[in-house]
Parts: C-alpha cells; sequence; structure tokens
C-alpha cells in the first residue's frame, strides 16, 4: 500500500477510535462504568462498595452534574447510578438507557448503601477501582489510562481479566503519525466518506447541545452571556455556542456529545466553532468535513504528548484545534495552520485544569477567542517565533515543548489543585 494510503488509513483509525459518544462528562462515566461491569460481574446489587481513583479523577467528578440523578455530584453518585442503571455495554453510554423510576431510585440507594471514597495510592494519572460486596462475595474492576480501558476484572479470589498496564495507550490507537503538515496534507485529499459518518455525528450531537445550551439555564450561562448583543458577530457567536454545550454538559443535560480525546469538552471546543463558521459563511459540506478532520486531529496530536488527564486545560489544546480548523476552512495552506497552532498556544498554555465544573465553559470561551486572535496575528502578518517564552522554531518543536509543560512541568502544579480540591 502506498504511503499516502497508509497514512490516510491511521488517520481515519485515529478519528473513528477518538470521536466516539459519551453521555455526560467522561470521569463520572467511567466511574458509572467500572461501578456497571463490577455489578455486572458481582451478579446482584450490592450491599456497600468502595471507590479507589487517582486524583485527576477525583478531581474531575468533585463539582460535575452525573445526568439523570436530579443534579447529584461525585463520586458516590456517579457509582450509585451505575449500579442501579448502567448498562455496561454502553460503555461511556453507560446512563443513556436509564428510566425515570431508576433514576429515583438512585438517592434512595445512596442512603441504603454506604459507598467509600478513597484516593488510591497509584502511579497512574487515570485510575479508578471500583469494588463491590454482597455479603461475603466480592468483584472488582479497574480502569487504568482511558475511560473504557479495563485491565483487571475479579470476582472474589477469581481472576476474570488481567491485562498489562499501559497507561498512554491501553487500546488506544498509535498516534505517533501525526503531525501538523501529515493533517492538512489528510484533509487535502481526503475522500470524505471515510469519515462521513463519524464527524456528521459530532455535527448533529455538539450543535444539539450547544443549542440546548442557549435555550435554557444551566450553570453560569457563558454562552447565553456572551451571545446577548452580539447575535450577529460571528466571532462571539463561535464562542458562545461552543460554550453554551459546555454549560449544559457540565451541569446535568442529558444530551451526549462526540468527544476528542476522551473528553466531551474538547470535543465541543474541537468542533462547535468550525461548524457554527462553515453555516455562517456559506461553506459546503465537504469544506465543513475536511476542516473538522483538520480540527480534531490537531487537537489529538497536541493531547498524545499532554496526556489524558493533567494541570494543563484541555479546553486550550482543543480551541487550538478549533482554530487550526478555521484556517483551513477559510483556504488556509500548512503554514497558515501551523502559524496559528504556534500563535494560539503561546498565548494561554497557562490556563489549568481545576475538574470539571461550570467554569469549563468560561475557558471554553477564552481558548476558542485566543484561537482567533492566533489566526487573526498570522493573516495581518504578525507571529510568535523560536525564542519567545516556550515556543520553539517549527510547529512540532513547539508542540512537544507544550507536551513537555503540561505532562512534566505542571505535574506538581496537579497536586496542588488537587490538594486544594480536596480541602474544599
Amino acid at each position: 500500500m502506498p504511503a499516502d494510503s497508509l497514512r490516510d488509513a491511521a488517520f481515519c483509525d485515529v478519528l473513528n477510535r477518538e470521536l466516539v459518544c459519551a453521555l455526560g462528562c467522561t470521569e463520572p462515566i467511567a466511574v458509572a462504568y467500572a461501578a456497571a461491569l463490577a455489578s455486572q460481574t458481582l451478579g446482584c446489587e450490592p450491599d456497600h462498595m468502595d471507590v479507589a481513583c487517582s486524583g485527576n479523577i477525583i478531581k474531575n467528578v468533585k463539582s460535575v452534574v452525573v445526568p439523570h440523578t436530579g443534579g447529584l455530584r461525585g463520586i458516590p453518585a456517579a457509582a450509585a447510578a451505575g449500579i442501579v442503571a448502567g448498562d455496561a455495554e454502553a460503555q461511556l453510554e453507560v446512563l443513556s438507557g436509564m428510566t425515570e423510576a431508576q433514576s429515583a431510585a438512585i438517592s434512595p440507594f445512596l442512603k441504603a448503601v454506604p459507598v467509600e471514597v478513597r484516593h488510591a495510592d497509584t502511579p497512574y494519572i487515570f485510575d479508578i477501582q471500583v469494588t463491590v460486596f454482597h455479603g461475603p462475595d466480592s468483584a472488582q474492576v479497574r480502569l487504568v489510562g482511558h475511560h473504557t480501558n479495563v485491565v483487571s476484572v475479579r470476582r472474589g479470589g477469581q481472576v476474570l481479566l488481567e491485562r498489562e498496564i499501559s497507561e498512554g495507550s491501553g487500546s488506544l490507537t498509535d498516534r505517533s503519525c501525526l503531525t501538523v503538515e501529515g493533517i492538512v496534507a489528510f484533509a487535502d485529499c481526503l475522500s470524505t466518506e471515510d469519515v462521513e459518518e463519524v464527524l456528521e455525528q459530532q455535527i448533529r450531537c455538539n450543535m444539539a447541545i450547544a443549542e440546548e445550551g442557549l435555550r435554557h439555564d444551566y450553570g453560569a450561562n457563558i454562552g447565553k452571556t456572551l451571545l446577548r448583543g452580539h447575535e450577529e458577530d460571528l466571532s462571539y457567536r463561535m464562542r458562545a455556542y461552543a460554550a453554551a454545550a459546555s454549560d449544559a454538559r457540565m451541569n446535568g443535560c442529558e444530551m451526549p456529545v462526540v468527544i476528542n480525546s476522551g473528553s466531551g469538552n474538547q470535543g465541543i471546543t474541537s468542533s462547535v466553532p468550525v461548524i457554527v463558521c462553515a453555516r455562517a459563511t456559506g461553506r459546503s459540506h465537504e469544506e465543513l468535513l475536511r476542516a473538522l478532520a483538520v480540527a480534531n486531529l490537531v487537537t489529538i496530536h497536541l493531547k498524545t504528548g499532554i496526556g489524558r488527564l493533567s494541570a494543563y486545560c484541555g479546553a486550550v489544546s482543543a480551541g487550538c484545534g478549533a482554530a487550526a480548523g478555521l484556517a483551513y476552512l477559510q483556504g488556509g495552506d500548512y503554514d497558515t495552520v501551523a502559524h496559528t497552532v504556534v500563535n494560539t498556544v503561546a498565548m494561554d498554555s497557562g490556563i489549568i485544569c481545576d475538574g470539571a465544573k461550570a467554569s469549563c465553559a468560561a475557558k471554553i470561551a477564552a481558548a476558542v477567542d485566543a484561537g482567533l486572535l492566533g489566526l487573526a496575528m498570522y493573516r495581518s502578518g504578525n507571529q510568535f517565533f523560536g525564542g519567545d517564552g516556550i515556543v520553539k522554531k517549527g510547529v512540532e518543536n513547539t508542540i512537544a515543548n507544550v507536551g513537555r509543560l503540561a505532562r512534566l512541568g505542571m505535574a506538581q502544579t496537579d497536586k496542588q489543585i488537587i490538594q486544594l480540591m480536596m480541602e474544599s
């Protein structure tokens, strides 16, 4: 097979693996999935349970509303929802089939069944261990590395599944093939039929929740606040729609989103501004699909070096991806996309992740704004150069620096954020 065909097949595989549907914030949903699988393995409803999680899981579950729970937040609510109504076969849509009766049963379950939550002693940033008990019987499920990567299933003393733990990979695709130049070349020659199904689902789901966020009150209403008085300004609309989708998602909206790199907020941020712009400027459906391929792949490329979870806000990389997609949508070539990426990460790489919650929508708005400025800078003949802070000559070198900053440099910051959140 020619090299270009191998590249295209690899890039399509990355998109199909990373852009999947999820209902609710993905960390509490991962807890619900592990709990549902543990309960299924036990074979009955538990009479008590233990949930041990890495700090980043605690951080990302603490303040976000779990869908279908009547506004409940946190790890006990997520675990209870998985036990009472979870369909483990549905993975990240584990709660999508919940009935009203099951929803009403979650609060009584939490009152009757003790749920112990512990900060796990683990070297892994993403680690969820759910153990359920019924009398002398027990079952345990462990996820490591990403949201559906089951590495261990046990029932009592019997090992039903044991996989080697490899946090950065698990069942994820190899993304070492990704470069900005390769992504643009892929989009240029892409047969849109190869990505149409997954990208159309992203368009449909992520725009639906954005519109829901603008129709109703969710969280701090960042999207509605941005849009008020600026309804005809495209730059405001792009930011507002992306923020509104997060407003809804972080605050209990029971609509699915198509995620990117394990995150619904990143799936929203990388796609919604591009969709809003394409519709407002009369771009063809094919042009939109090509631009979304760029936006999503640039986001994934940045996140590969950063890691699934960190102290580095994922909206930053997704806002950068959105800007790359917008640059491509508007006729930009590789140089335009590359300089837009560099300009954007030079501006807002200091935004921290302090868990999933209402303020994520505001960070999304800021990240998209930085992306728009990064693109406008290049178009007006301005740019940041190698040696300007963390910027190095060449987009790939700058992306590598961002990954190093987020993964290594901000490790202690992450510990302090988690400690502060656990004290509050």
